[in-house]
């Protein structure tokens, strides 16, 4: 099992850019596949991007394809979103979610460790 601690929330204006972080305490943290997703207020957890163990391959939301990037430091356990041309219904908190096995669905029951969560709000 893998701990995750997120961070690099706050509130930002539209147009805006945000680094989050997530570190990660555990072994074998180059092995799983680590995630970003986000839930806004009264809507369900939804999936933003993915990184695989290797770094080559990544997924993201079309949502927010071409304005988010997700990278990992595996020598540092520290996985990270950033996120550019940030609009206001960007404004969730964001999740970062491991899993050790790749499947090809990308839902809140397919990832079993998550970090608290950390505020992201985006202010038109």
């Amino acid at each position: 099992q893998v701990q995750l601690v997120e961070s690099g929330g706050r509130l930002v204006q539209a147009g805006g850019s945000l680094r989050l972080s997530c570190a990660a305490s555990g072994r074998s943290f180059s092995t799983y596949e680590m995630s970003w997703f986000r839930q806004a207020p009264g809507k369900e957890r939804e999936f933003v991007a993915a990184i695989m163990w290797s770094a080559f391959s990544t997924k993201y939301a079309d949502s927010v394809k071409g304005r988010f990037t997700i990278s990992r430091d595996n020598g540092k356990s520290m996985v990270y979103l950033q996120m550019n041309s940030l609009k206001p219904e960007d404004t969730a908190v964001y999740y970062c979610g491991a899993r050790v096995r790749t499947t090809a669905t990308y839902t809140l029951a397919d990832f079993g460790s998550w970090g608290q969560g950390t505020q992201v709000t985006v202010s038109s």
